[in-house]
Formats: C-alpha cells, sequence, structure tokens
C-alpha cells in the first residue's frame, strides 16, 4: 500500500503540488492524468525520492519514505520522463548497473534480461553504446532496466513514449501481469485511450491540484453520454467548442 497525505511541492513562491492525498493499493494499475505542468512529474519524483517534498509524508508498505528512504526504495523501479541518460555506457552496461544497485546477481537476472531483451528486440544492440541509439532504442533500454529487477512497484513516467506499436503493446501486457501478481504499477501518461484500457484506479490533476480519484468506469458514470476525452477536457482543459481554434485559423474555405 502507498499512501500519499497532504504531498506539497513548492518552488519558491510556485506551488507545483498543492495538499496531494493519494492511496493506492497493490494489485492494481494507477495512472496519473494532466496537463503538462499539472504535478504528475512531480509527484512521482517524490516517489522515486528524485526530490524532497515541502511538506506532507509518503508512506510505503507501513515505511515512511523519508525515514527509510533506502528500504522504500529497494521495492521500487522507475522509467524516468527521457531516457537520456547514462549515454556513455551501453544498454548491457547499463543493465549490469541497475542489477548491481538492487544487489542483484548474474544468476538471478539472466534469464529475465534474455527475456525482455528478446521481447524488445534489443538483443543486436545491447552492446552498442547508447548515445547510438534513436529515442525509442534509448526507451526499451530504459524501460528494460526498470523491469529487469522486478521489485513490487513500477514507477513509469511516460513509459510508452517514443515506442513503437509492438514495444508499447508488450509494455502493456507486462503492466498487466505485474498487477495481476498482487504488485502495483503507477505510471503517467496524456493518452486517454491507453488510461482508459489499462486503469483500475486513476487521478486526474489540475495545476498541482487533485480533481478526481477513482476509476474510469465511476468517471464515466458521472457524465453519462460523454466521452473520456471530453469529460476529462471540461475538467483539466479549456472549454471543448472549439471557439479559440476558429479564432486562430478563421473560417474554413467554402
Amino acid at each position: 500500500m502507498i499512501e500519499i497525505h497532504d504531498l506539497t511541492k513548492r518552488y519558491g513562491d510556485k506551488t507545483a503540488l498543492n495538499q496531494l492525498n493519494l492511496n493506492i493499493a497493490p494489485g492494481q494499475i494507477f495512472g496519473l492524468l494532466g496537463h503538462n505542468g499539472a504535478g504528475k512529474s512531480t509527484t512521482i519524483k517524490n516517489l522515486v525520492s528524485i526530490i524532497q517534498p515541502t511538506s506532507g509524508t509518503i508512506t510505503v508498505d507501513g515505511l515512511d519514505l523519508a525515514q527509510q528512504r533506502l528500504a522504500v526504495k529497494a521495492k521500487i523501479s522507475y522509467v524516468p520522463d527521457t531516457p537520456d541518460i547514462f549515454l556513455q555506457l551501453s544498454a548491457m552496461e547499463y543493465w549490469d548497473l541497475i542489477a548491481a544497485a538492487y544487489q542483484k546477481s548474474e544468476a538471478e537476472v539472466q534469464q529475465r534480461r534474455q527475456q525482455l531483451m528478446a521481447l524488445f528486440d534489443m538483443a543486436e544492440h545491447a552492446e552498442e553504446p547508447m548515445a547510438s541509439y534513436s529515442h525509442g532504442m534509448r526507451q526499451k533500454a530504459i524501460v528494460i532496466g526498470a523491469l529487469l529487477p522486478d521489485p513490487d512497484i513500477w514507477i513509469l513516467d511516460e513509459p510508452m513514449q517514443g515506442l513503437d506499436p509492438q514495444a508499447a503493446f508488450d509494455l502493456k501486457n507486462l503492466m498487466k501481469a505485474h498487477a495481476a501478481k498482487g504488485k502495483t504499477v503507477i505510471f503517467s501518461t496524456h493518452n486517454l485511450d491507453t488510461a482508459q484500457q489499462l486503469c483500475d484506479q486513476l487521478a486526474i490533476l489540475k495545476q498541482g491540484q487533485l480533481i478526481y480519484t477513482g476509476t474510469v468506469e465511476a468517471l464515466l458514470a458521472q457524465h453519462p453520454q460523454q466521452s473520456l476525452e471530453t469529460i476529462y477536457l471540461e475538467m483539466a482543459g479549456r472549454p471543448t467548442n472549439g471557439a479559440l481554434v476558429d479564432a486562430i485559423e478563421g473560417e474554413p474555405d467554402e
């Protein structure tokens, strides 16, 4: 169980996250939705200890993150919002680094690494420096690194970004299988179809504030005859009447 209580993050006079409260149970895929700057990545970076909150608490399986950071981090793997990291390493060297950080032996990770390399078509490129990869290949390498130690909690920030359709499909299936084992997947996305397809629960953020948490089904039931896209934009975005588009583009030619 992940419990987030009154989580707040400020940068000077700017509040990036304001008193966020969430409970995320094991055995589910939990989605974070929101426009750019809504607080999704701020929430994730607090969860994985990249940044520390201004106030509030995070508890993971009864462990206070602020007090037992290393024990909590051992339970979590992370895909950042950009794959442009450790580019001087080959993918294999990066995966070895991740395995060592989680204190996994070669025997413990060898079979899983081979399976993930085969699934994401990375076996032929594993010894090449990641600086030579395309954006999508870098994303695959980072995803494999996050999934390799297989901790209980996967935290994935825009994990489908840059992946080809096959890789995105395979990652979605891995996420479903992980949750089906009673473990936890938390991911952020801008793709409403992906959220509707995957999420057991979701949270919608707007300007650092939580404006909805619950199931997609419950949200749709609250707004009958409306698509998830329309509901989301009415909650988190601008009005959907197209007035701004018309003002920019003018009337279409006859």
